[in-house]
């Protein structure tokens, strides 16, 4: 007779697929008290006067950023070994505690608490810097300050909390941010860890898998889902959690095909006590927390990707200048020279886009929830082909590893390791699929603010009707405004007219905003209440929306460039390129609106899961290991060693 199982799993919460969605937009903010550019655009209306003239930091923030990025780029040239993380798959103890010393655990955190304070656009400067050194010591900064605990508490926080974690986190303590389960990821209604009242205290069990510095980090953000009890509404809570509390074990440190210095683990809690001092913000506040955070914080992911970008096209000018074939450099031939193009232009594209929003954040005029968005989606994208693009101009070398050309006496390139790097870009933090759905809720928030009980199966025919008539009054006023705008007048936008003309792109990005909001009504009026499932065709109006951001931002990132006699001529011509090459990859997602194989591929995939094409799959074998898809995460205590290892 087999052994029983040492413990019986718990069922994970059952939550219908209309439950979940309830979940996600509860957590979703609602309102919009500021205006929006990338709001705007999806809505057809293309605001320049949002972002032009392109806004300045003051000069007191630009002095103290430039100081501190001087003394990064030392750092980052003196002491970090960034061939010794990868060979060692671990960031050194005196690295990290020289980041401390540096102070670069506290660059967003305001002085008075002993951090840096220093705005969101040099933050970001200097994640591209660090980043470019060794991807890993960006993203413990990352995780640390863009996720961890500074930023809820600094938007969320009591003054108490602030006063008394704040100053640990800016010199001497990193934070980790525990949401993901092992089988909850961007569905967080299935939340299993549960934080139970118990006197002046909640108790957590429960498991959080990939967490970002969990394995050295001093202080947690976890997200746990409180029951429903008397004086508890209960719902999924944030709270801080000392790592080294009892009942707290880093039961496995993950490794990566990226990344390799990442400190990321499986944190197991049981029976941990949590004083409910450190309850952030109100029970059931927990996701909006999260996401109100995410709102700038993504920005952190594609400012790392700038980085990225920057050092492949040093590498491929370095490269295909003196890598000769057929008796000239391989840059001057075309099939290279686009891939070089492609790089220099995307990479002044994604600044200007990291830039811009970053920008918009410090001022705080604008809400920029999309715009962080669309700057993350497009930036991990974007890098990602980048530095495939690089991998091949290198050729062979491209995919040898760094260490093997110093063995043989080249230069140690890692462009492969950067493409290891960099894939993890678009998972982090919400993947592709899960921002184009994200970014598309909120493109398409006006509609369904009018019409949303129109296409919602529960709503009685009186709140239909209802429905009808202000939907009515509200298409009346905006259909027609999309029929004709400044795009179509050849003087619009003449201020960006110089020796390389960019009006034309604006206009282009007047008249495609028009018609992609077309296209979206069109959409709502074909498929109505099943919009939602239409992710193909959501993807794609984001990518076009995505693709009008970039463009707008480098029009007005050069010209503001030239304004400050900065590179003028060179940032207009780069700015010329990517908008050409932008408008090529729009006008092919227009046209895959319409004309797609969506319909052939839900088919295909049924068969699939089926079984129908299990025939296809004869003639190979699986070397996967053995063990189950998803670990079992019922709660108790644990059963392997704690790896967690802090730095003093």
């Amino acid at each position: 007779m087999s052994a029983a199982p040492a413990h019986t799993p718990r069922p994970r919460p059952a939550v219908t697929e209309r439950e979940a969605r309830e979940v996600a937009e509860a957590a979703r903010e609602q309102n919009w008290r500021k205006p929006s550019f990338a709001k705007e655009l999806f809505l057809g209306r293309f605001r320049l006067d949002l972002i032009h003239p392109h806004p300045v930091p003051a000069d007191a923030d630009t002095r103290r950023g430039e100081e501190f990025l001087a003394a990064l780029r030392d750092f980052c040239e003196t002491r970090i070994d960034a061939a010794r993380i990868e060979r060692e798959a671990k960031i050194p103890d005196e690295t990290i505690r020289g980041l401390k010393e540096l102070g670069a655990l506290g660059m967003k955190i305001d002085t008075k608490y002993g951090g840096l304070g220093l705005t969101q656009v040099y933050y970001n400067k200097a994640l591209a810097l660090v980043g470019s050194a060794n991807a890993a010591v960006g993203a413990l900064l990352s995780a640390h300050q863009s996720i961890g605990v500074p930023q809820p508490l600094k938007l969320f926080g009591t003054q108490e909390q602030k006063d008394r974690f704040l100053p640990r986190c800016a010199r001497t303590d990193i934070s980790a941010f525990l949401l993901t389960e092992p089988d909850v990821g961007s569905d967080p209604a299935r939340l299993a860890t549960a934080a139970v009242p118990e006197g002046d205290d909640y108790v957590l069990d429960g498991v959080k898998l990939w967490t970002t510095n969990g394995v050295v980090a001093d202080l947690l953000v976890v997200m746990a889902r409180v029951p429903k009890s008397e004086g508890h509404p209960g719902g999924i809570t944030a709270f801080v959690v000392e790592a080294d509390a009892a009942g707290v074990t880093v039961e496995n440190r993950n490794a990566f095909m990226g990344l390799r210095g990442l400190e990321n683990g499986v944190t197991r809690f049981h029976q941990v006590r949590v004083p409910a001092a450190n309850r952030i913000g109100p029970e059931g506040a927990g996701l909006k927390i999260a996401l109100t955070t995410l709102n700038t914080g993504r920005l952190s992911l594609p400012a790392m990707c700038v980085g990225a970008g920057k050092w492949c096209l040093k590498i491929a000018r370095e490269w295909s200048g003196v890598r000769e074939q057929w008796g000239r450099p391989v840059a001057l031939h075309e099939a290279v020279g686009a891939k070089i193009s492609f790089i220099a232009a995307t990479t002044f594209a994604l600044e200007a886009v990291v830039d811009l929003s970053s920008q918009m954040a410090d001022e705080d005029r604008n809400d920029i929830r999309i715009e962080a968005a669309l700057a993350k989606l497009y930036g991990s994208e974007m890098a990602w082909l980048m530095a495939d693009e690089l991998v091949q101009i290198r050729g062979g070398r491209g995919f040898e590893t760094a260490e093997s050309l110093t063995a043989r006496g080249e230069r140690g390139i890692p462009a492969e390791q950067l493409l290891r790097d960099l894939r993890i870009n678009r998972i982090f933090e919400g993947s592709t699929e899960i921002m184009h759905l994200l970014i598309a809720r909120e493109a398409v928030d006006a509609h369904l603010s009018v019409a949303g009980d129109l296409i919602d199966p529960d709503k009685s025919l009186s709140d239909k009707a209802k429905a009808g008539a202000h939907a009515g009054v509200f298409y009346a006023k905006w259909l027609p405004k999309l029929v004709a705008g400044p795009g179509q007048l050849p003087t619009s936008y003449g201020e960006f007219k110089r020796a390389t003309d960019l009006s034309p792109h604006l206009r282009y990005v007047e008249r495609a905003a028009r018609r992609l909001a077309r296209s979206t009504f069109y959409g709502m009026s074909r498929w109505q209440g099943r919009m939602e499932t239409k992710q193909g065709f959501l993807g794609r109006v984001v990518d076009i929306g995505a693709e009008l951001f970039a463009m707008s931002a480098a029009c007005v990132r050069a010209e503001h460039l030239r304004a400050a006699g900065e590179s003028g001529t060179e940032a207009y011509q780069l700015a010329d390129a990517f908008c050409r090459q932008a408008r090529v990859r729009a006008e092919e997602l227009f046209g895959r609106l319409w004309t797609n194989t969506d319909d052939v591929d839900r088919a295909v995939v049924k068969g699939v899961l089926a079984g129908s094409y299990a025939w296809l799959e004869h003639g190979i074998v699986d070397p996967s290991a053995a063990g189950e898809w998803i670990a079992d995460a019922t709660p108790g205590p644990s059963k392997r060693d704690n790896v967690r290892r802090p730095v003093d």
